[in-house]
């Protein structure tokens, strides 16, 4: 336990760095966990005996550090802009497309259909979802908008924890998570909202950052039923590896994928959130 808390504070320090930081060192700090992450991935499901193409998987991450760079959001910010950003996304997708099916057709012998599956599965898991933190970060008022991110993932699992401990009883998925309870999983959704609202009360009070109440309840409330459904979700890939902890990289906590499997699936919440309704 005092592995786990240290390497949480240590975590969290460098974590503000990095995002108060240039948007460059977000983006690089973001391609560097896509790389772990997606081998990660690529190593659990090998164990079951499939062949992922990992470099096709480690050139997908790349992405991620353009739109650090290059901050792609900003350039969007009319009609046009979106179709070339679409239009260029729609290339990717059909050269990778295009380059699995190769490696089906002359090296079938090598490669599976399956295999494919997993290697675009991985991309869109881990770089893809990863890049939403960035793209964050690079709109208006990005700064203070990313904190969601990681205040929903992690308040949401800090509360579901001990909620489960105080009152859980009845559980909620025993063949994936044998620990989590239907209570857990509620208190973690009504502490996610309620951290939700004292953040943003806080960049509403001092930073003159308007995001109306309801809103961020809708927030709260979507990031604590996402953040769970991110962490169930891990727990049965790792149930089906058969392994415990994807990796062993964070002291107390196992791999990047350890604990960033919510953030994955809240950073577009955030992103698309804010985008949509222009707050």
């Amino acid at each position: 336990m005092l592995t786990r808390i240290i390497s949480s504070v240590v975590g969290l320090a460098l974590l503000v760095l990095i995002v108060l930081s240039h948007q460059i060192v977000l983006g690089i700090s973001a391609f560097i966990f896509s790389l772990i992450g997606i081998y990660e991935f690529y190593a659990a499901l090998s164990k079951q005996g499939h062949k992922p193409i990992k470099p096709i998987g480690y050139i997908a991450c790349l992405p991620v550090l353009l739109v650090g760079i290059f901050g792609l959001s900003d350039r969007v910010g009319n009609f046009t802009d979106v179709i070339r950003v679409l239009n260029y996304f729609l290339m990717a997708v059909y050269a990778v497309i295009i380059i699995l099916l190769a490696h089906l057709v002359f090296l079938n012998k090598s490669y599976k259909l399956v295999d494919l599956a997993i290697t675009v599965f991985g991309i869109l898991y881990v770089p893809f979802l990863l890049s939403f933190i960035v793209l964050t970060r690079n709109i208006e008022n990005g700064l203070y908008f990313i904190w969601f991110i990681f205040i929903g993932a992690w308040g949401t699992d800090t509360f579901a924890y001990f909620s489960g401990i105080l009152f859980g009883k009845r559980k909620i998925i025993p063949e994936i998570s044998p620990k989590k309870t239907v209570e857990g999983t509620i208190g973690g959704i009504f502490g996610c909202m309620a951290i939700t609202a004292i953040y943003g009360a806080f960049i509403n009070n001092f930073l003159n950052i308007e995001v109306p109440l309801y809103h961020l309840a809708i927030l709260g409330a979507l990031n604590g039923i996402i953040s769970q459904i991110g962490d169930w979700s891990a727990s049965a890939i790792k149930r089906y590896a058969g392994i415990k902890d994807f990796g062993k990289i964070i002291p107390g906590h196992g791999g990047v994928l350890d604990r960033f499997d919510s953030v994955l699936l809240i950073g577009p919440v955030i992103y698309f959130y804010f985008s949509i309704f222009h707050l």
